[in-house]
């Protein structure tokens, strides 16, 4: 009987974590483009950020910028700022609504917006025809920003 209880708790509690998470269309941008709230209501993992940042498949942040934590991955980009004291020059609002949607802060940035499903134009159709059918996931889940969000604030000059 206890062993159910604490299942059901477990699942309830597990459930209620997945049902905060804020939905991409429902980010709530400031008049600065930045996020105040948190798209989890939990704290981002700075380890897991790290590996998102560098992977390729992933966040890729290294594609476009240079982070010296992160030097064992190869290819950094020079197409955005270098990443290097991020953690001083922008807050976790500021980081949280350029990795949702970096347009809301620099029109015409070339940045993805990480998480969005709507809005753009959809992938394939500019250079193929054949964009993929249906709705889009966003490309980071609300968790996977968060997480960033926490390795970027330990950049400190």
């Amino acid at each position: 009987m206890k062993l159910t209880s604490l299942t059901l708790a477990a699942s309830l509690i597990g459930s209620a974590a997945l049902a905060s998470d804020v939905a991409p269309k429902d980010v709530m941008f400031n008049e600065d483009g930045g996020v105040d709230a948190s798209l989890t209501g939990m704290a981002g993992d700075a380890a897991n950020g790290a590996i998102i940042a560098g992977t390729k498949s992933k966040g890729n942040c290294v594609a476009c910028h240079a982070i010296s934590a992160l030097a064992d991955v190869p290819f950094h980009g020079e197409v955005g700022p270098t990443l290097d004291g991020a953690g001083d020059r922008w807050d976790t609002a500021e980081m949280r609504g350029l990795l949702a949607d970096a347009k809301m802060t620099f029109d015409g940035t070339v940045m993805p917006a990480f998480y969005k499903v709507d809005g753009f134009t959809r992938p394939g159709d500019a250079y193929t025809g054949k964009a993929a059918e249906g709705p889009l996931t966003p490309i980071l889940t609300a968790q996977e920003i968060e997480d960033v969000i926490a390795f970027l604030a330990t950049l400190k000059e």
